[in-house]
């Protein structure tokens, strides 16, 4: 699920009717805040710009509090933009979901833990016209949960049921947010399928996630956002094509360690475990010096990380907005 397209750095905002009938929501110079506690108000979303094509998978990466959630509020309609506009399916939010064309897991709610699982889908399956909950169960991959009650169920569980609801009005555009929280491989690998089966049927998913490396598998588009702002919008490879060097791993000694993270070549260190990762712009210098001028030992090099893209496209737009580096 991947294309070559150009990562956008959001510029110039769109304009009302710049989405065309492909588009399956767009967002237009959207801001939200919050009053705190202490009645300062909060900026939760601060200016969005975003449209989502019908049939894409796109990734809605950033960190906790960078505004993914509140954007999927008002994807929903559970909450309203202080300014600008929110179109899903060329309606209102509330409009669309009213009609069954929108569906959402998110991290809690919507789930009465005494009825059994097969109840509660076929108990609001009967909301929707032509729904089959069987069908559905089968779909999210929940028939064996069916005669479970839903408070016996594990947080992954839970977040599977809640994809199962979310499928019985057959909708065509599924919001996700944090959809794998609690979830352990085996159920975020089949969770996944299951959202794969439904995106060749056409639909069209938006998931919030803070897990880098379900973005890089599972999108066709990343949209990163943080504090309120998108930061970077294209394909993962593009994406990190966009911020240039690779990252140089090695074992070293303390010694060696000191000379080489003093290196002009090097950008940024870090220690994980025994090894030093070295970010630089010219590896193959890197790896000389390495392999020439130190004992340096498991040498490997690969291209940055969608997480390592992340923070340098935020530290680059901390730095054109002259806000202090998270």
């Amino acid at each position: 699920m991947s294309d070559s397209r150009t990562p956008r750095i959001p510029g110039a905002p769109l304009t009302p009717g710049e989405g065309t009938r492909q588009d399956a929501a767009v967002l237009t110079a959207v801001a939200k805040r919050f009053a705190t506690a202490k009645g300062e108000k909060l900026t939760a979303v601060d200016g969005l710009d975003l449209s989502l094509r019908r049939g894409e998978v796109v990734a809605f990466l950033g960190p906790n509090g960078a505004g993914k959630s509140t954007t999927v509020d008002m994807l929903l309609g559970l909450t309203s933009p202080d300014s600008g506009t929110v179109e899903v399916f060329g309606q209102e939010p509330r409009r669309a979901v009213r009609d069954g064309r929108v569906g959402a897991v998110l991290q809690s709610g919507g789930l009465l833990p005494d009825l059994t699982v097969g109840a509660t889908l076929r108990m609001l399956g009967s909301l929707h016209p032509g729904a089959d909950p069987e069908r559905t169960m089968a779909r999210a991959g929940v028939t064996e949960l069916r005669d479970r009650k839903v408070g016996a169920c594990s947080g992954g569980e839970q977040q599977r049921i809640r994809f199962a609801i979310a499928l019985l009005s057959a909708p065509q555009l599924l919001l996700l947010d944090e959809p794998t929280a609690g979830m352990d491989v085996t159920a975020r690998r089949a969770f996944w399928n299951a959202v794969g089966e439904e995106t060749r049927r056409g639909v069209t998913v938006l998931f919030a996630t803070h897990y880098m490396e379900e973005a890089d598998r599972y999108a066709d588009r990343v949209v990163m956002i943080d504090r309120g702002r998108i930061i970077a919008d294209g394909s993962a490879s593009s994406l990190r094509a966009a911020i240039s060097g690779r990252t140089v791993s090695a074992r070293l000694s303390p010694a060696d360690a000191r000379r080489t993270t003093a290196s002009p070549l090097v950008r940024r260190a870090t220690v994980r475990g025994d090894r030093h990762h070295l970010e630089t712009g010219d590896s193959d210098a890197l790896l000389r010096m390495l392999v020439n001028e130190t004992s340096a030992t498991a040498i490997e090099v690969a291209p940055r990380s969608l997480e390592e893209t992340f923070v340098a496209l935020t530290h680059r737009a901390d730095a054109a907005t002259g806000k202090t580096p998270r």
